[in-house]
């Protein structure tokens, strides 16, 4: 009996078009994953999941070709949550954008902050504002969460914040009081319907050069896995080097990688507070499933 997984990470390409102060530099070379190859994994991923995000690393929506990658998708029945920085929006139709494969899109506004773009923050916005906006026309059903993931213990975007929440007060009609929202921590702010300002942390990327160590269990190879662009299956969406590759699908079928000995020592270990993986134990992310009372 196969396992079913929430969803399924596969990054149709690696480029991301940006150089975000909070994200590495990208090691592994350019690649984007070709559509047959793409197709072929959607028929290897059918026993175990209904759901695939675009995205580990780069940008799909880098792509101009995409919705050709959202038709095959929605012919094999699956859900798309499309993550993007929202730069490449204005560079694909609303037909595109609310076709029928995506379920969710997560624009990642903190891209504009921590990059050095010649665009202006209305320039950014602008796009972003149409989406959301036609959405309540056209698309009833299409999430959209608007991602601030760069809380940390000093405000340091705070200058940024108030600069975002302002404008977004204004053009959702909706009151964003930067000091509450600093003291109260709410997980995510309506702003219209299926339309949310959606809060989280700065995380760190996990490394092999990191000093932390540490065991406990993860989501990896549980909720979720990895496919990168270059067709190797790693064992969560922040292992975006490669560092653990389970096996390629370009020569390996799913299941066998899924069976394999390394990828279910790393699911025993997780089911007992082991991480068996030198990257697993490197990650501070997984921090985030043990602190759970």
């Amino acid at each position: 009996m196969s396992h079913s997984f929430f969803r399924v990470y596969v990054e149709l390409t690696n480029i991301c078009g940006l150089k975000c102060s909070f994200c590495p530099p990208k090691i592994l070379p350019t690649q984007t994953m070709s559509l047959p190859f793409f197709e072929h994994i959607l028929g290897e991923l059918k026993p175990y999941t209904k759901e695939i995000a675009y995205h580990v690393a780069g940008d799909s929506l880098a792509l101009s070709n995409v919705e050709a990658y959202l038709d095959r998708t929605h012919a094999y029945g699956f859900k798309v949550i499309l993550t993007t920085s929202g730069y490449f929006l204005k560079n694909h139709s609303l037909t595109t954008l609310f076709h029928p494969a995506i379920k969710q899109i997560n624009i990642s506004l903190n891209s504009f902050n921590k990059n050095s773009m010649p665009l202006s923050f209305e320039d950014y916005m602008k796009p972003i504002l149409e989406l959301c906006h036609a959405k309540q026309k056209e698309n009833k059903s299409l999430f959209i969460n608007l991602r601030l993931w760069n809380r940390d213990e000093n405000n340091s975007d705070q200058a940024f914040n108030e600069m975002l929440f302002s404008y977004l007060e204004n053009a959702f009609k909706t009151p964003l009081h930067v000091k509450q929202i600093q003291e109260e921590k709410p997980r995510s702010i309506r702003l219209q319907e299926k339309v949310r300002l959606h809060f989280d942390d700065y995380f760190e990327w996990p490394s092999l050069h990191s000093a932390h160590h540490s065991d406990g269990k993860c989501l990896g190879l549980s909720s979720h896995f990895g496919i990168l662009s270059n067709g190797a299956v790693v064992p969560c969406c922040l292992d975006k080097d490669g560092v653990v590759v389970l096996g390629d699908l370009h020569v390996n079928s799913l299941a066998s990688i899924l069976e394999a000995p390394r990828t279910r020592a790393i699911i025993e270990g997780f089911k007992a507070n082991k991480a068996t993986e030198p990257l697993c134990q490197k990650c501070t992310y997984k921090n985030r499933f043990n602190e759970e009372k």
